[in-house]
């Protein structure tokens, strides 16, 4: 069975619904893999063996055949093509009955009393939990170096980052821990990790993906989305994951999705557009390398380059560091050590358990964009931070809708480099803050954005592709990827020290 850890979703599914392996046993395959591999990775927060094999238990039982039938499994309409597949979440979905930290001490202890949104469809097509995944504390970095539980390693270099801030995700995928994982993109959480662990995360439209019990970060920035090894994986599990849902404010009321309908469509005519601004100073040389042959791969494959302006996609990050500080400050005041997660253990009044609750569950990262965002919205302030950063988010989105008269989806570089290693920009705030240069913009304007691995740079380290689509150009951008995913194999190389 050793061969099913490089399977996609497909042939899993296949093979469970030819009975050649049970959930039970695909479950208890990737546990044991965890149960291996995670002491030394550090991407499973939390596990739950009984958990699990109850839920791969009810998975078979929805694939037998029922009475009457020649077939069940992935050929019947009414069981999902993702039943009895093992996933993980981040860290960050409210899981009922599981503890649910967001990598934070504050809520080291949390069991959460029901399911997310997107915890609850892919659990209703029948995937299977296998645990949950470490994280940026509240998703605050770009190198899973601020949990509270520690760092997770990189699959590849166990010395270098996965990138975050679902690090956790991108880590158990690469060393196939966990055939798919949720992930979460505030500035670039899903697509970063993605492009530096060499695998496939896409981040939906805004408001494709309900929000209701992802713990919030920055809530008109934060999107929930897949994380796996190819398109065609992450388009399955995005047409189980979208939809409308009336608990939050902000879920599109829109038609339900099959994101894998345009997957085989040829990319002749295809007009790939190259910004001139994340071509220039700042990438490395072997990123570039690494890019610029992706593209020649896919003028093979009919499509077109042209080049087009994001003329105000210097200031996304600094925007976007005003912004989301800001929407942080308030999301994470209802932490207070009142009614869930830590309390100070000793305090004299109420104004001093609040602060000591907070100064002992936060960690120095989330300390510091709680003060910024305070800062930025207070009186006298506000006008001068948080209203201009609104403004020229206004503008950065005004670029997109220009550059897309001219190109049907936009290519660059998804980080500036390969992983890098522990400790190497922990000490600047703002060169850590840099890795997001090539992502922030998307979530600004809410368009949809993927990673694909494209390549390796530097001492055989990942290098991500990044392909920003129009607003609902999720299944373009899939297709776009899927294409060249037949054309390469990068997504399908495995790091060697989890063979």
């Amino acid at each position: 069975m050793s061969d099913l850890i490089n399977s996609s979703l497909r042939e899993l599914s296949a093979a469970l619904a030819a009975k050649k392996v049970s959930a039970v046993e695909l479950a208890t395959l990737f546990l044991d893999r965890v149960e291996k591999f995670n002491p030394a990775l550090n991407a499973f927060i939390t596990l739950d063996h009984e958990k699990t094999l109850a839920q791969a238990r009810a998975a078979d039982e929805r694939l037998k055949v029922p009475k009457g039938t020649q077939s069940a499994g992935a050929g019947d309409p009414a069981i999902s093509p993702l039943c009895g597949i093992p996933l993980a979440h981040k860290d960050i979905f409210c899981t009922k009955g599981w503890r649910t930290t967001c990598g934070s001490k504050i809520l080291a202890n949390f069991v959460s009393p029901y399911d997310a949104n997107v915890v609850e469809k892919l659990a209703a097509a029948g995937m299977v939990t296998l645990g949950k995944l470490n994280m940026d504390e509240f998703a605050m970095g770009s190198s899973n170096e601020t949990s509270y539980f520690g760092p997770v390693k990189n699959p590849w270099d166990v010395s270098c980052v996965p990138g975050g801030s679902s690090g956790g995700s991108a880590a158990a995928i690469a060393a196939r821990l966990t055939p798919a994982a949720t992930g979460t993109d505030t500035g670039g959480s899903i697509r970063q990790p993605a492009a530096l662990c060499g695998l496939t995360g896409l981040k939906p439209t805004y408001g494709v993906v309900s929000r209701y019990g992802m713990i919030a970060f920055a809530s008109s920035l934060d999107q929930g989305g897949p994380m796996a090894k190819s398109a065609e994986d992450c388009a399955l599990l995005l047409s189980a994951m979208a939809g409308f849902d009336a608990r939050d404010s902000t879920s599109l009321e829109r038609p339900p999705e099959d994101y894998s309908r345009d997957l085989d469509q040829p990319l002749t005519g295809l007009r790939i557009g190259l910004p001139q601004e994340f071509f220039g100073a700042g990438m490395d040389a072997d990123v570039r390398a690494a890019v610029e042959t992706a593209l020649a791969e896919y003028r093979k494959l009919g499509a077109t380059t042209v080049e087009v302006r994001l003329p105000n996609s210097g200031l996304s990050v600094p925007a976007y560091y005003v912004i989301a500080p800001a929407e942080a400050s308030s999301n994470l005041s209802r932490f207070d050590g009142v009614r869930y997660g830590h309390r100070a253990p000793e305090y004299a009044d109420l104004a001093e358990m609040y602060s000591r609750t907070r100064a002992q569950g936060f960690g120095a990262e989330v300390k510091r964009r709680i003060l910024i965002g305070a800062y930025v919205l207070s009186h006298g302030y506000y006008d001068a931070y948080y209203l201009q950063a609104q403004k020229i988010r206004r503008l950065i989105a005004a670029d997109f809708v220009a550059a897309f008269k001219e190109c049907d989806v936009i290519m660059g570089p998804t980080s500036p480099s390969v992983a890098f290693a522990f400790g190497a920009k922990s000490a600047d705030p703002v060169q850590m803050y840099l890795s997001d240069i090539y992502t922030i913009s998307t979530n600004l304007a809410g368009l949809p954005g993927m990673s694909l691995p494209c390549g390796f740079g530097n001492n055989d380290m990942p290098v991500g592709l990044q392909i920003i689509g129009n607003w609902f150009g999720e299944a373009k951008m899939l297709n776009v990827a899927h294409q060249y995913q037949k054309a390469t194999d990068w997504h399908t190389r495995m790091p060697g020290g989890v063979k």
